[in-house]
């Protein structure tokens, strides 16, 4: 993704270099962490949906710093000097390549052996952009590449691919498993209370699939237009078409032909609800809703919680999405 504000590089260089001086031997250089002075092991994730990994498998034996803070859109994000140094300080760090571009630089100069990239979890996909679709030619190839293909690339722009792999519950506990095995492995003394937390968090997200599968088997439509394409894998997942009104990129900005595409979408596939998001602006989305017709609604991609959010957490805030979906698209 691109983000709207990023520090210079050389910032974020000279920055990262000023941490590391003093913070270097503490990035580990063996597979078991050294934990902090509170006896938990320091995790440092980049942003909402790494933090729940980290709290909900993590437990009590962890201490879970987060960089993107509530209310914070996190493409926006800039890191600080301190955070940055902050990263060569950390036992595990958690992050997903490809939607935060100043997170991923800082963290590939932090060092820290217990890294993380939730996009090597699980197979990411390209999902068609909001005119033409330009990235579907891509898919195949980043389907058969694997897990490796991913590593070093930006998957929003080199790839073409998708990086939302959060929102689809099945995709999500594949990460957590693989979240779960860097922890035992970052710390074994607690090995089998992270075993047991994962099994115990891969259940929930499986019954949260089975929510899903069950509430949106029969709907009146399966179209839905929402902000930007943040809910490939959840549409592919579960049957439905996702229309954009941006691409994957939340602040690139609509053509006219694509708002009238979406017009036309929308009478055709008997679309009655335009979605936005908690941390964007909705004024495109009201927009075309008041020229269609539409009724507005919110469909959360889940990057922050915020006191807007629909819910206190991961589960409940996707619980609440479903609901939106089935009122949306006319669940029977």
């Amino acid at each position: 993704m691109n983000v709207r504000r990023l520090i210079p590089a050389t910032a974020v260089t000279g920055a990262v270099a000023l941490g590391l001086v003093t913070l270097s031997a503490c990035a580990g250089t063996s597979d078991a962490a050294d934990k902090g002075s509170s006896g938990k092991l320091d995790v440092v994730a980049s942003f909402y949906p790494m933090q729940y990994l980290a709290e909900q498998i993590g437990g009590g034996h962890v201490s879970v710093d987060t960089l993107t803070k509530p209310g914070v859109e996190p493409h926006d994000l800039e890191l600080k000097p301190r955070q940055i140094g902050e990263l060569g300080e950390a036992d595990v760090i958690l992050y997903l390549k490809g939607i935060q571009p100043a997170v991923d630089d800082a963290i590939a100069q932090a060092g820290v052996r217990n890294t993380v990239d939730a996009a090597t979890l699980t197979k990411l996909e390209a999902h068609g952009t909001e005119v033409g679709h330009e990235h579907e030619g891509e898919e195949h190839g980043a389907e058969e590449a694997g897990h490796e293909a991913h590593e070093g690339h930006d998957h929003s722009t080199e790839a073409g691919t998708d990086p939302h792999i959060w929102l689809d519950p099945v995709k999500y506990a594949e990460v957590a498993k693989g979240v779960g095995a860097a922890l035992e492995k970052a710390d074994p003394a607690h090995a089998a209370d992270y075993q047991k937390n994962t099994d115990a968090l891969v259940k929930k997200l499986g019954d949260l699939n089975t929510q899903f599968a069950t509430g949106l088997k029969n709907t009146t439509t399966k179209t839905f237009i929402t902000t930007h394409s943040a809910f490939g894998y959840l549409a592919e997942r579960y049957g439905l078409e996702q229309e954009g009104i941006t691409g994957i990129d939340p602040e690139s900005e609509p053509s006219p032909a694509r708002i009238k595409e979406l017009q036309d979408i929308a009478k055709k596939d008997k679309v009655s609800t335009v979605f936005f998001e908690t941390l964007a602006s909705d004024k495109t989305a009201r927009t075309l809703a008041g020229d269609a017709g539409l009724t507005t609604d919110v469909l959360d991609p889940l990057e922050g919680i915020t006191d807007q959010s629909k819910g206190d957490d991961y589960i409940e805030v996707m619980q609440s999405n479903l609901a939106a979906l089935k009122k949306a698209l006319g669940a029977k």
